[in-house]
């Protein structure tokens, strides 16, 4: 949680941040297609630390900001969440694969950088938060990225190299897909720092695994393996970390070669079903046919079937 605009939170668990203190930590992750090196150490700037690479109709987002477990600042948060928007916006993008270099996948919100702090002092010397002023900086901020994802009309699949502390964990868990390198953990750091969970953190995690299991997680801030993660229905999928870029790939490019429409429609059927009753999902569900029937890729997918040969949808 954004304690304060003017607060640097860390949501690193203990082990990360003596990594990070030590140095850049090394490289590994899911890199994007083409490889491409990592970036200069030392540059910050949102577009060098959240980056986009489209191949395929597959947009990688990639977090490279290692040395700081890929903490987010402000800036850097608004990137990515402008990047999301684009690719729910652009046809040419079918599918969105999230991910990070280094030891970490994202370990929750460094408010030390960027534009969003607006500190006022009095004549004490203490800086404090205006009434109103934490509520507004965790709904324009953390929020907005958990929504950025949630709302993605594309399947955003979450490929965790490691650690995803707060906001950072919000952030996988809000992606349709998970999958985690052995190495990965998520850690719902917050009650470390005497905080509320925040990001959508107790929205999601009762719906995932139950107000139970949520409150142990969120009550303790222990760090959950991967495996036992991927137990609890939190991950879909657990792999060696040198396998983990190429299935985050291939399930990619199977979602990209999919019937985009009804994908999306999918996804918003599922997201809204814990938040209606049976009546109102039946409604929905019935309306969402409606409109998809209206799409190229359903009369391919219904001529294909009668013809007895495999789709070739277009994503329209």
């Amino acid at each position: 949680m954004t304690s304060s605009p003017h607060e640097t939170r860390d949501d690193t668990p203990p082990a990360g941040r003596a990594a990070a203190l030590g140095g850049a930590a090394r490289a590994g992750g899911a890199p994007p297609p083409g490889g491409r090196p990592a970036r200069e150490a030392g540059d910050d700037s949102p577009e060098a630390v959240v980056t986009c690479t489209t191949e395929d109709a597959v947009a990688w987002l990639t977090l490279d900001r290692p040395h700081a477990l890929n903490a987010l600042t402000w800036d850097q948060r608004e990137r990515l969440i402008g990047l999301l928007a684009d690719a729910s916006a652009d046809d040419a993008v079918r599918a969105v694969v999230l991910t990070g270099r280094g030891r970490g996948f994202c370990a929750g919100a460094d408010l030390r950088g960027g534009s969003g702090s607006n500190s006022s002092s009095g004549s004490t010397g203490r800086t404090e938060p205006a009434a109103g002023q934490v509520a507004r900086t965790v709904e324009r901020g953390a929020q907005r990225l958990i929504a950025a994802v949630l709302d993605c009309d594309k399947p955003v699949i979450a490929a965790v190299n490691g650690t995803a502390a707060g906001i950072g964990a919000h952030l996988a868990l809000a992606c349709d897909l998970v999958l985690a390198a052995e190495e990965a953990a998520f850690v719902e750091v917050f009650v470390r720092r005497g905080l509320v969970p925040d990001g959508g953190g107790a929205y999601l995690l009762p719906r995932l695994v139950g107000p139970q299991r949520a409150k142990e997680l969120m009550f303790f801030g222990d760090s959950l393996p991967a495996a036992e993660a991927a137990r609890l229905g939190l991950v879909n999928r657990v792999l060696p970390a040198g396998e983990l870029a190429g299935t985050a790939r291939d399930w990619a490019q199977r979602l990209a070669t999919g019937p985009t429409r009804a994908l999306a429609l999918t996804k918003r059927l599922v997201n809204a079903s814990l938040d209606t009753d049976r009546s109102a999902a039946f409604a929905a569900e019935a309306w969402a046919q409606e409109i998809n029937m209206t799409t190229r890729d359903a009369r391919e997918g219904v001529a294909s079937f009668a013809q007895r040969r495999s789709p070739v949808f277009e994503g329209r």
